[in-house]
């Protein structure tokens, strides 16, 4: 199961990288024959609003994997640990309720965002927003995940804390200040 999701996200962070450089290509060519020639393409445009869109929502799917989203951890850090449960508990509630409302939010502009089409590329709206089922639907996943393994028991103690700082992460000393 462990070798699927890794997969999928190995498959995400590829999607992020092509829509990075489409949306780096789209947006400077459109520049340099803007510029250079007095013309542009109007496709170009769109589309790469559109990569912007997903690159965003792919992104966060793969930052809360990775537990990159901004938190503030200053008094859940101090709470003992049955303090650091009840505080997971009730973050990953409402944000499992936050990614249902997506999910429903979506579900409710189906009709309207399929039969909605695009001005200048001509497709339907639904494949631009419909990135709401695929994030809300791995989010809320990834949600029941963790409260299971809170309610089972079986998170470890930095593992409360949903949130990794940078200044939690060791840093190596230059060579300098070693001697």
């Amino acid at each position: 199961m462990n070798k699927a999701v890794d997969l999928f996200f190995k498959l995400l962070e590829l999607l992020v990288v092509i829509a990075l450089v489409a949306m780096v290509f789209m947006v400077f060519g459109n520049v340099v024959l803007r510029y250079a020639f007095n013309s542009g393409i109007l496709v170009s445009e769109e589309m790469s609003r559109y990569c912007f869109i997903w690159l965003t929502y792919i992104g966060a799917m793969i930052a809360m994997r990775e537990r990159g989203h901004l938190g503030v951890d200053t008094l859940v850090r101090r709470l003992p640990r049955s303090g650091k449960k009840v505080c997971l508990f009730i973050s990953e509630a409402l944000m499992l309720f936050c990614n249902l409302l997506f999910v429903l939010g979506t579900w409710k502009m189906h009709d309207l965002q399929v039969t909605n089409v695009s001005p200048v590329v001509g497709i339907s709206m639904i494949w631009v927003y419909g990135v709401g089922y695929v994030v809300g639907v791995v989010m809320a996943i990834f949600n029941i995940s963790v409260l299971m393994r809170l309610l089972t028991g079986r998170l470890s103690d930095e593992e409360l804390v949903q949130v990794i700082e940078s200044e939690d992460m060791p840093h190596a000393l230059p060579a300098e200040a070693r001697t």
